[in-house]
C-alpha cells in the first residue's frame, strides 16, 4: 500500500459513491465529500454541503486534495434541458477547473457508457469517445458534454480518467434496483420485447472496487475512457427477474414489442416535459431501446488497465441482495 491519499469524492450520498467513500477510509486514505446533505461520513468535519455548481464551496472542497472523484450528476429519466446542462456539465467543469487552479493532480470522472450509444446493439464493444450527437436522451447527452469537459481539463500536472460504469446495482441502489422493485411492487413492471438481449451489468462492491482503482492508476491513463462492468453479460429478462425476487417479487408479466416501446416512450417523454412532472415516467425512448437491445462490453483493456478484476460474481451478487432484503424492516 502507498502513501495515503487526500480525496474528494463528490455525490456520496449515492450507493457507489458510499461505498468509494467506505474502501478509500478503510485503506487508510483522507477523504472529504461534497454533497447536497449529510453522507454519515465517521468525521462530519469533512463532509462539505451545497451544490457542485457553486464555484466558491468547491474551490474550497478541493482545496489541499491530491485527487477528486467525481461522481455527483443529475441522474433522470426526464426533465427541464437547463437542469442537466447546470448540473452534469457546469457542475463538471466547476469541479475540473478548481481542481486544476488548486493543483489537484488526479481526477476521475465518473460517467456512463450512454456517452457513445446511439441505440444500436452493443456487442464486446470498447469505448468509443463520447459522442453528444448521437445520444439518447438529456441525461446521456449532458454526461457526454461533460466528459469532454472533464477530458478537456488534463494537463500535464492534472491526470483525468473518464470510468464509465455499467449499470451498477446492489443494496442500497434506489437507482436500477429502486426502480424496478418499485414498478414491480405496483404492478407495472413490463418486459421490453423478448427479454432476451444480452445485456452487461456491474454489482456495486466491484464499481466502487474500480474506481479506487482508478485512483491510483490515474496518472498513467490520463484522457482514456474505461467502462466498467461484471464481464457477465446475461439475458435482460433474466437480470430483471433476478433482482426483483431478491426482493421477493415476482418478474414481469407484461411484454411489449420493441416498436411499440419506444413510441410509447417518445410521446410520453413529450407528456411529462409539457407537464413539467419530475417523477419517472413508465417508459422512455431510451428506456425502450435499453430493455430490448444487447449492449455489453469488452473488458479487456480496463481490467489490464486498472490492475482489477471484479471480487463478487453475479451470482454472488444476487445472493448479497437477497440477504439484504430479507434484512430490511417490513
Amino acid at each position: 500500500m502507498g502513501a495515503p491519499v487526500r480525496v474528494l469524492v463528490t455525490g456520496a450520498t449515492s450507493a457507489i459513491g458510499g461505498a468509494v467513500v467506505e474502501r478509500l477510509l478503510t485503506r487508510g486514505d483522507e477523504v472529504t465529500t461534497l454533497q447536497r446533505r449529510p453522507c454519515g461520513t465517521p468525521d462530519p468535519r469533512r463532509e462539505i454541503l451545497g451544490d457542485i455548481t457553486d464555484a466558491r464551496l468547491v474551490g474550497e472542497a478541493v482545496a489541499g486534495q491530491d485527487a477528486v472523484v467525481h461522481l455527483a450528476a443529475k441522474v433522470a429519466a426526464t426533465g427541464p434541458w437547463a437542469d442537466f446542462v447546470r448540473v452534469n456539465v457546469d457542475g463538471t467543469r466547476a469541479v475540473a477547473e478548481a481542481a486544476r487552479r488548486a493543483g489537484v493532480t488526479r481526477l476521475v470522472h465518473v460517467s456512463s457508457p450512454s456517452v457513445a450509444h446511439g441505440g444500436h446493439a452493443l456487442v464486446g464493444a470498447g469505448a468509443a469517445p463520447a459522442d453528444p450527437s448521437a445520444t439518447r436522451g438529456s441525461y446521456a447527452t449532458s454526461k457526454a458534454l461533460a466528459e469532454r469537459v472533464a477530458l478537456g481539463t488534463r494537463s500535464s500536472s492534472l491526470a483525468v480518467l473518464a470510468v464509465r460504469p455499467h449499470l451498477v446495482w446492489g443494496p442500497g441502489d434506489t437507482q436500477l434496483v429502486g426502480r424496478l422493485v418499485e414498478r414491480a411492487q405496483a404492478g407495472r413492471l413490463a418486459m421490453v420485447g423478448t427479454g432476451a438481449a444480452l445485456v452487461d451489468s456491474t454489482y456495486l462492491d466491484n464499481a466502487a472496487d474500480a474506481l479506487v482503482a482508478a485512483v491510483d492508476h490515474a496518472p498513467a491513463l490520463s484522457g482514456e475512457a474505461l467502462v466498467v462492468s461484471n464481464g457477465e453479460p446475461r439475458p435482460i429478462g433474466e437480470l430483471v427477474s433476478r433482482i426483483v425476487s431478491a426482493a421477493g417479487l415476482g418478474g414481469p408479466t407484461l411484454r411489449v414489442p420493441p416498436s411499440v416501446a419506444f413510441i410509447a416512450g417518445l410521446v410520453i417523454e413529450r407528456l411529462w416535459d409539457r407537464l413539467g412532472r419530475t417523477d419517472d415516467p413508465p417508459m422512455t425512448s431510451f428506456l425502450a431501446e435499453q430493455l430490448s437491445t444487447a449492449h455489453w462490453f469488452d473488458q479487456r483493456r480496463t481490467r489490464e488497465a486498472l490492475d482489477w478484476i471484479p471480487a463478487v460474481s453475479l451470482e454472488l451478487g444476487f445472493e448479497r441482495l437477497t440477504d439484504w432484503y430479507r434484512q430490511q424492516p417490513h
